[in-house]
């Protein structure tokens, strides 16, 4: 999990590793992260990182392809420079009522193109946007996942049925060895894609900063035997 600060108030993005695996190829599902940080320019800069100027922002592009839009502004220590992620989609109005009138999320801002929402005032947004194009999600996707009460999850699950969505995992519990025991169900919106709601007190438990982790990380990346 890498993300500016803990995962109980920031977000946080996953990366999966499959050992041997060289690249998978990018659909156009996802549209990219939107960060507010006057730090990613500078950092960029000094190791030369590519950018490119776009209007009031800076695009970066992560080895793997995937698009990271950073406006140069500060913020406060406590805040999480993460504004945005954006998803790509063939019918926006299908997917309003889906991620508005299903899920409850909260719109903040809609035009012909794209609509903002979000669980959480000040929180994370997440932005739908229309492509024309036909949405191919191909072997690089993945899914966003959402903490809440544990006892609101089977309620998910039950609006999901009655409008008849899709459930692509049924609530079930992960157990993590020495770790806690999680409860999730996955579902997938009307352009496939896929959306994790887990229960927020074995999350809060399971989602505690590890102060070893970079050295960790460090440690098997080295003894990863695929590395060239």
């Amino acid at each position: 999990m890498i993300g500016y600060g803990p995962e109980s108030d920031h977000f946080v993005i996953e990366l999966t590793y499959n050992y041997g695996v060289k690249e998978y190829t990018l659909g156009n599902d996802f549209g990219g992260v939107t960060i507010r940080s006057a730090e990613v320019i500078e950092r960029a800069t000094k190791q030369n990182y590519p950018m490119v100027r776009e209007d009031d922002h800076f695009l970066l592009v992560s080895p793997d392809g995937y698009k990271f839009f950073v406006f140069n502004e500060s913020k406060g220590a406590d805040q999480d420079p993460v504004k945005k992620v954006t998803l790509n989609c063939t019918d926006l109005e299908r997917s309003v009522r889906y991620w508005q009138d299903t899920l409850q999320m909260k719109q903040l801002a809609k035009d012909d193109r794209s609509v903002e929402l979000t669980y959480q005032e000040n929180g994370f947004v997440l932005e739908l946007r229309k492509i024309q194009a036909p949405l191919d999600r191909a072997k690089a996707y993945g899914r966003i996942a959402f903490a809440v009460p544990l006892d609101l999850q089977p309620k998910i699950e039950e609006v999901i049925k009655q409008s008849k969505n899709v459930i692509l995992t049924p609530l079930i519990s992960l157990d993590t060895p020495g770790k806690a025991t999680v409860r999730v169900t996955i579902l997938a919106d009307p352009d496939g894609h896929e959306i994790c709601f887990v229960d927020e007190e074995g999350f809060s438990q399971l989602s505690e900063v590890d102060p070893a982790s970079d050295e960790q990380l460090d440690k098997y990346i080295k003894k990863d035997p695929f590395q060239e």
